[in-house]
């Protein structure tokens, strides 16, 4: 009688961890780091949805697009979080995304509209370097100096090809002329943001490619005032993450769940001291004290999905043929 009350228990057990629903999310390695954002997304939603949310690091943010091409319509991801407005048009195209519907009051500049996409945060990029260093204010001065920065590649990261955005943004017809005189300051070229900052942070550049907030992470997380960001006369080029569905998900509910989960206030209360970006709802409880506040209108540069789908190609091609010189 004892054992057959075991096994009945037991099946029981199975049955219910069978029966738990899975939700796969893409993101990228940062996301899902102990210091990232992922373990606390992870924790709060499940509290809520009675499933499995099983975060799955891909690469950098670039990356993601590229393993979606990889795998096509075979991809076992319900969601992906983490391509940005860069690379919104081209994941489009591959028509493995699925129209979305999520409700929002979102902060982010110039508001929001996209039925493929809603937005989890938003920044700027921005070269990051100790107070100690008397940082230059635009691209020229930087090529004309004797600064080593560090870089990420375009191809593989969202940063990298928000920097060649940037360069061509602001530069137009002289962005190849920017590069070549660029690429005696460029130390290396890293597949992701976390190689490359962690090669800042060791000493091995006086400058690295990041964000306007990333000085607040030393400020909040490490009470270490001594880094801050250059602030360019061009301006800064904005980035804003994104996620979207995948057409091919079979926990369809469970997604969406998850979208509308991603503006609530239990996810982007999460996102300043984690992903150390501005969120895309501003939180109940607004900013943390030493975030930096936003730039002015006149500071920001950004390409529409369209516009920056077409500049892709040029700039990378002139990126690629000055580093090659």
């Amino acid at each position: 009688m004892k054992l057959t009350s075991l096994f009945a228990g037991l099946f029981l057990a199975s049955a219910a961890v069978a029966e738990t629903p899975v939700l796969t999310v893409y993101t990228y390695d940062s996301f899902i780091s102990d210091w990232g954002p992922g373990p606390a997304v992870e924790s709060a939603f499940e509290a809520r949805c009675g499933c499995d949310l099983q975060m799955i690091g891909a690469g950098d943010g670039a990356a993601l697009l590229s393993r979606l091409r990889l795998e096509g319509s075979r991809t076992e991801a319900d969601v992906v979080l983490g391509l940005d407005t860069n690379l919104t048009a081209a994941a489009a195209e591959t028509g493995l995304f699925s129209p979305i519907s999520v409700s929002a009051d979102y902060a982010v500049p110039g508001g929001w509209s996209d039925k493929h996409f809603a937005p989890f945060d938003w920044g700027y990029f921005a070269f990051v370097h100790d107070t100690q260093l008397t940082a230059p204010t635009n691209f020229r001065d930087l090529a004309a100096s004797d600064l080593k920065i560090v870089i990420q590649d375009p191809r593989s990261s969202t940063p990298g090809l928000g920097l060649l955005l940037w360069v061509k943004t602001a530069y137009g017809d002289e962005a190849g002329d920017i590069w070549a005189d660029l690429s005696d300051n460029i130390v290396t070229v890293t597949a992701g943001w976390s190689e490359a900052y962690g090669m800042f942070l060791e000493g091995e550049a006086d400058l690295v490619l990041s964000y306007t907030t990333s000085p607040a992470y030393h400020l909040i997380a490490e009470e270490d005032a001594s880094k801050t960001f250059a602030l360019f006369e061009e301006g800064h080029y904005m980035q804003i993450e994104v996620a979207g569905k995948l057409a091919t998900t079979d926990q369809n509910a469970l997604a969406d769940q998850f979208l509308q989960f991603m503006v609530s206030d239990a996810f982007q209360s999460i996102i300043p001291t984690t992903n150390w970006m501005f969120p895309a709802v501003t939180p109940k409880m607004g900013l943390p004290d030493g975030f930096p506040q936003a730039l002015s209108a006149e500071q920001s540069l950004i390409l529409s999905p369209a516009q920056a789908a077409a500049q892709r190609s040029a700039a990378l091609d002139e990126w690629q043929s000055a580093l090659a010189q």
